[in-house]
């Protein structure tokens, strides 16, 4: 066959082809070849997924199918109380009814070497109120049951932010399952509020570029399958 016979058979593809995978109407990747399209199904195309931040249709696939959290707000619920729900790149969590209120009127020394339960009071009410400048620690009405290629981050709510209220709460990391502790410090010189079963901070959920080799559950992490308040272990 001549040079000229294979190219009228097989003709060059042009250099300008648009390369970039279009969809079809049902979100299926659809590859265009010079002489057909090429639909991946919906399980290969998960799989393509780049790493990154997490969207709301991802986290509720995680929730539903892996129990990532539970029990699992799928709208978000705003009417009368401080939001709580899946919002649109991550997870606006609730503090439970159970506080430990930071005191020092045993003159207590905090180590977290050596922690002594005597530094708080413990509440279980709808209203917390936390002292000028001290804090309470609380934790999340959600179990967290974190993906081997996931981690979490966890950011205060804006609504308790612009009362000089602060959430601290260290990463999700990749396997840990558990309640979340939560650590609210109230900076203001004044009595402030926190309310039970209400929105207190946003988790935002960041997939790997693959499954980590060691996962927390991996290396029996203090702090895996923690339930309610759990306090500095060593």
């Amino acid at each position: 066959m001549s040079l000229l016979d294979r190219m009228r058979k097989d003709p060059p593809v042009s250099s300008t082809t648009n390369l970039a995978p279009p969809t079809d109407r049902t979100g299926v990747l659809a590859y265009e070849g010079p002489t057909k399209t090429t639909l991946i199904e919906p399980a290969q195309a998960s799989a393509l997924n780049a790493p990154g931040l997490l969207a709301d249709h991802q986290i509720r696939e995680l929730a539903k199918e892996k129990g990532m959290i539970e029990p699992f707000v799928e709208k978000q619920k705003r009417d009368g109380v401080i939001s709580y729900g899946l919002s649109s790149y991550g997870y606006d969590a609730r503090c439970a009814a159970d506080f430990k209120i930071f005191t020092n009127i045993d003159n207590a020394l905090v180590d977290p070497k050596d922690f002594s339960a005597q530094s708080f009071v413990d509440r279980t009410t709808d209203i917390c109120v936390i002292p000028p400048n001290s804090f309470v620690l609380t934790h999340t009405v959600e179990y967290f049951k974190i993906p081997q290629d996931v981690l979490v981050i966890c950011l205060g709510k804006s609504t308790y932010a612009r009362c000089g209220l602060i959430v601290n709460v260290t990463p999700l990391e990749p396997g840990w399952e558990g309640h979340v502790t939560l650590e609210i410090s109230n900076t203001t010189p004044l009595p402030a509020r926190v309310y039970a079963n209400e929105g207190i901070a946003q988790f935002l959920f960041f997939k790997g570029s693959s499954a980590c080799e060691t996962s927390y559950a991996d290396r029996s992490g203090k702090y895996m399958g923690q339930r309610g308040v759990t306090l500095p272990r060593l």
